[in-house]
Parts: structure tokens; sequence; C-alpha cells
């Protein structure tokens, strides 16, 4: 399609331009040519010698410079002549074609599609005629995987990501944000979680492997409409902010099991201020030592058994009956208790939410 789009600009050029002007793709053929006897034809030299966006080339009678303002391409305008006015008149072409192809890529390309659609850049009336434009399905079962790089990296692993998913009439790859890649995956009928978090084990491991740094994967439910595409895109975000608070030791956050921290991470600081206010005593939850915070973990890690948990902390039962004696004494709290298990459990994840926002008590 850009062949044909390129052709009929240039033709329409080719009286204001007086001189012969063209198009070769990354392989260095003819794909668009004011005069016609030339297009399939081959420039040799011509990719492997222009390998900067920003330089101008003249060869064998002609001048030569990417398409696009300032950046590489995968197409290279040319133009008759070696002189200062082909040079000038490279430029304007080049840039001239290259904003056509984007405002043509923006309109035509389902990649373009997808990222105004989770960016909420199109009305929802919008989505079905477009749809219907680009022949997109409507209802297939898709889900969205933010994917975050931490640390500088000399680039953006975009292209790796798009060789891992290579079927870009159902998988889309799409940059974000400077450290920010989306990757909308359409799934199978019956795909459970837990093959979808293996395939988020495997981009991360791939990409932390290749580019030495650190990476985190937010993953949405599964939608089943393409109108949900932003919902979807909203909930990995949540699930990389909430996992950044609760799930600290975790580089991969589904949003579905994001449990009760999807709820406190919701909530007026101001009311979680009052909650712990309400539930402890003054003092009482700063008085907790690093050990008996520890402790306290894994007293719920294993289900409120006071034997397992004496076991793996590898304590006397007598001793963590004191520490559990003691905690109560100090907050009122009984851990033994369910109830007063759960509303400590919450009351510490509410802590932990509110350090996050740097709110002191």
């Amino acid at each position: 399609m850009s062949n044909r789009l390129f052709q009929g600009v240039i033709y329409q050029m080719k009286d204001a331009f007086d001189r012969t002007t063209g198009v070769i793709d990354e392989n260095g053929v003819v794909i668009a040519c004011s005069d016609l006897g030339k297009m399939g034809s081959v420039r040799d030299g011509v990719v492997e010698g222009l390998p900067f966006a920003n330089e101008v080339m003249a060869l064998d009678g002609h001048t030569y410079r990417y398409m696009g303002a300032g950046q590489k391409s995968e197409y290279i305008v040319f133009i008759e002549g070696e002189d200062k006015i082909a040079e000038k008149m490279s430029k304007l072409l080049a840039i001239s074609l290259g904003n056509i192809k984007s405002l043509y890529d923006e309109k035509y390309d389902k990649g373009s599609f997808i990222k105004n659609i989770i960016i909420d850049n199109i009305l929802p009336s919008d989505i079905y005629i477009k749809s219907k434009e680009l022949h997109f399905n409507i209802e297939e079962p898709r889900i969205v995987f933010l994917i975050k790089f931490f640390g500088k990296t000399d680039m953006l692993p975009f292209e790796m990501l798009q060789n891992m998913f290579p079927d870009k009439s159902r998988d889309y790859v799409i940059s974000v944000g400077e450290h920010d890649i989306v990757l909308v995956k359409e799934l199978k009928p019956g795909t459970e979680m837990r093959e979808i978090e293996k395939m988020a084990v495997n981009i991360a491991d791939t990409l932390s492997t290749e580019f030495y740094t650190k990476v985190a994967i937010g993953i949405s439910t599964i939608v089943e409409n393409i109108k949900d595409l932003a919902k979807a895109y909203q909930e990995s975000q949540v699930a990389l902010e909430v996992g950044k608070v609760f799930e600290t030791e975790k580089n991969i956050i589904s949003y579905e099991n994001l449990g009760i921290g999807r709820l406190i991470y919701q909530l007026p600081t101001t009311l979680c201020e009052m909650f712990l206010q309400e539930v402890f005593k003054k003092g009482s939850l700063e008085s907790l030592d690093r050990e008996t915070l520890m402790t306290i973990q894994c007293f719920f890690e294993n289900n409120l058994n006071v034997s397992e948990t004496s076991r793996k902390l590898f304590v006397h039962r007598n001793t963590l009956v004191y520490r559990l004696e003691k905690i109560r004494k100090l907050t009122g709290l009984d851990l033994r208790e369910f109830e007063h298990a759960i509303t400590f459990k919450v009351a510490l994840m509410v802590r932990k939410y509110l350090d996050s926002k740097t709110v002191k008590f």
C-alpha cells in the first residue's frame, strides 16, 4: 500500500520538481519513481552507504536521504542531480513523503488503532466504525501486558518484543513511554491465567538477559471485546502500581491476583489514617521491632498455625506463644483469633500503603 501511496504523490509532484524523483526500500529496490521505466531497478550501494538518518549522500548522479525529518526510516528518497538544489529538494521530498506516510499509517494501521484505544484517544462509537474499515475482529479474547524497564538501556527492546510476537494481525507491540511497552495479545478461547503468567515470565527472562536490566510486567484481566482494551490497559497499570507497594519481591503481577491490596490502593489516605488510629493504640504499631514483625509475617504465611510457624522460625512453641501474647498486650489484637488476625493483616497493608505515599504517623 505504501508503494502506491508514494507513487501517487510523486506522480503529482513530477512537474513541480522537473527532475527524476523516487523512493527505494531497505533492499535498494526502486518502489516509486517519476520515471516509470526505472521502477523495480536496484540502486546498489545506497543502503550501505547511507548509514545515518541525518546524512545526505550523492551517488551516480543522484542525491539520497532517509524519508522523514531527521530520522532513520525503512525508505530512502532520491532526486536527480548532485548539486545544492538537489540536496534541498531531497530534504523537501523526504519530509513531505514522511509526513504523508505517518498520516496514512495513523489512519489505516491496526497498531495505531489499538494504541488509540488503550490510551482512550478514540470515541467508543468510532471504535466499531474503524474496526470495520480495518477488517478488525471485535470480539476475541485479548489480554494486555504492560512491560516496564528500570535503569538506563541503550535502546528500548521494542524490536525484540516484535520478534517474540511476530503475528502482527493478532499481537500488537506498542511503545507508550520512554521505559514502557504494551503488548496486546490475542488468546485462544479457554486460555488460563497460569499460561498467561508463564508467557510473562518468558518475556521478562528474555528481556532481562538480553538487556541486563530489571523488568516488571503488569497483566490485565482477559477482555472479550475490543472496546474494553482501555480498561485492560488501566488494569495493567494498577497491577504494577499496587504490586510496587504490596508485592515488592515480585516482578510479574496480575490484576486479578491483587486481592485486598487493590481495594486499599483506591482508598483516600485520610480514611486509611483514621482506620489505623482506630485499630491501634497510639504508638503501639511503631513499638513492634523487626523480629516481631517477621514473626507476624511468618504466622500469617503459615495460616495462623502455631506449631508450623515455630518450626519455620526454629523457635520453641512456647517462645512463639510468648511473642504472640506480647503482641496482644501491645496492640490489643490476639493474632490467634481469626478476626483479630484479619484486622491486623489489613492494618499492616494500610500502613505499607501510607508509607508508599510518604504519609507519616
